[in-house]
């Protein structure tokens, strides 16, 4: 009798299990908002801060050079290299250090209440083209490596067309370079060169990148061959820009210069070249708006322009993770002053080099400051190309 009282009540708590579990996986197979793709991007399609894959702003990522039909209207590029420094090496970790401290901008939260406008929600399509994989062995192929990236990129198709009394508006897609050390210019000029044909650069910098090689000198190399593997630097590029005829003279602009100096020479040379200086002290009678205008004024709106930050134009005491500190530098908050006041111009490209981020603070400040530069970059970009009807679609500018 006992043994079937037993078998009973083992019979009855199993019926009571299994129909738990029943209802349990019943419960489970019910969706807690819905399944439909609106429900799913509503749910786990948005990152914080601190969250999500390392992209620029949280961007969407493709890798563009194995994806060349990916169309955009402004792309982040990474170009790490590194290898034609003069003093510290380190920039190949450029484009990884200024991604991360991105990681505050992001989409929802990317309105920039000096253009009246966020970036990332205009009519542009902004995406993030990861990096080029550029070799640190040998320095006379990873020119070849960039320069073909760079012009396949310039090549790009941007989503959006224009049609106006019966003329059709091509916009050409645009790049923000994350260096990488400053001889990037080189191959960026190259690719821009076979689009717009020669381009006005303004170049924010301690230095003056525009030496003749000879200036670094060796007796182990010829200094009348232009075909040196050791003439690619990043000091030297915009000399050889120059002599491949990549730059509009009489156009081009220096602002923040301070470093030394050969000798008067060297501003001789660069003036021979067809470049406009301003030094670094000039911000101080002239403010950051007159520097801006200086500029403006020198290039015009229409010329289209490459914009050059290198990051030591700012003070090593503000940005001390780059590879040659020039003390006496611009504020973080003078550079984007001034970044703020040449909105005007016609930027077909642009980049943002020589982060260091071994020589950084815990705090990040350097690839920080590079970060707020590139959305404020980002932002007049955007503002730039916004035709009458305010989304980028009529009346396009030609040169976008």
């Amino acid at each position: 009798m006992l043994s079937l009282l037993l078998a009973a009540a083992f019979a009855t708590l199993s019926g009571l299990a299994t129909a738990h579990t029943g209802a349990e996986t019943e419960h489970t197979q019910e969706p807690f908002v819905g399944w439909t793709k609106d429900d799913l991007d509503a749910k786990w399609g948005t990152d914080w801060g601190f969250s999500g894959i390392s992209t620029f702003a949280h961007l969407p990522h493709t890798r563009c050079l194995q994806h060349p039909d990916t169309p955009y209207d402004i792309a982040i590029l990474g170009a790490p290299f590194d290898t034609a420094v003069s003093y510290r090496p380190g920039a190949r970790f450029g484009p990884r250090a200024i991604r991360a401290a991105s990681a505050r901008q992001t989409s929802f939260r990317g309105y920039n209440p000096r253009a009246a406008l966020n970036p990332y929600r205009e009519w542009a399509t902004v995406i993030d083209c990861g990096d080029i994989p550029i070799t640190p062995f040998d320095n006379a192929l990873a020119l070849r490596q960039m320069t073909e990236a760079f012009t396949n990129l310039a090549f790009s198709r941007a989503p959006r067309e224009s049609v106006e009394s019966g003329v059709e508006y091509r916009r050409k897609p645009k790049l923000l370079t994350l260096g990488g050390d400053h001889s990037i210019a080189l191959p960026t000029l190259r690719a821009l060169n076979k689009v717009y044909g020669n381009v006005a650069v303004v170049h924010f910098d301690a230095h003056l990148d525009t030496w003749h090689p000879a200036k670094y000198p060796s007796a182990w190399v010829d200094p009348d061959n232009p075909n040196e593997q050791s003439f690619f630097t990043h000091g030297t590029m915009f000399w050889v820009a120059h002599n491949e005829s990549l730059i509009l003279e009489n156009k081009s602009v220096h602002a923040g210069l301070r470093t030394r100096l050969s000798g008067i020479e060297d501003n001789e040379d660069d003036t021979a070249q067809g470049w406009v200086r301003i030094a670094c002290d000039d911000i101080d009678d002239l403010g950051a708006a007159g520097v801006a205008k200086q500029i403006l004024d020198h290039v015009g709106t229409e010329t289209p322009v490459y914009l050059s930050i290198d990051i030591d134009v700012i003070d090593p005491g503000l940005a001390p993770g780059t590879g040659t500190p020039e003390p006496g530098g611009w504020t973080t908050r003078e550079l984007i002053r001034v970044l703020r006041g040449i909105e005007g111009l016609n930027v077909v490209g642009a980049d943002i080099v020589e982060v260091a981020p071994a020589y950084d603070g815990v705090g990040e400040t350097t690839a920080l400051a590079a970060a707020q530069v590139g959305f404020e970059v980002l932002t007049s970009m955007v503002k730039r190309g916004m035709g009458e009807d305010g989304k980028g679609g009529m009346k396009v500018r030609d040169e976008l």
